[in-house]
């Protein structure tokens, strides 16, 4: 006896409804991220939100005591891939329970390994 058609396919639809509901869960969640980071003489204070874009720049007004521009764009700069370094693990973090038990941060695309390790269960049947 063969399994009727319309089975597998309302199968794989509920899968691929679950998949997009999770995808709408975790754009939600992504859109919440905010991570702050302050340089090391607390002068210029940076936050990220969602997948690393700048939210605010503070910038003490003590800055102006030095004319060292280069010095004040170093520590801008730095300070930003901080607070985007503390986004990411949060979007880690978010995306871990779809990645393999092997992902760490260092070896994961988080933007599209999440969808792409789902998408490879269900391929093989696993979900």
């Amino acid at each position: 006896m063969t399994r009727p058609v319309v089975d597998f396919t309302a199968r794989r639809r509920a899968s691929y409804e679950k998949l997009r509901d999770d995808l709408r869960e975790i754009r939600a969640r992504i859109d919440d991220i905010e991570a702050t980071a302050d340089s090391p003489d607390g002068l210029v204070s940076v936050t990220v939100v969602g997948r690393g874009e700048l939210g605010e720049l503070y910038l003490d007004p003590r800055i102006y005591r030095t004319k060292d521009s280069q010095a004040l764009a170093a520590s801008i700069v730095d300070t930003f891939r901080d607070a985007v370094e503390q986004a990411r693990e949060q979007l880690f973090d978010i995306t871990r329970e779809y990645l393999p038990p092997e992902a760490t941060p260092e070896n994961t695309d988080v933007h599209t390994d999440p969808f792409m390790h789902q998408l490879d269960r269900r391929i093989e049947g696993e979900v």
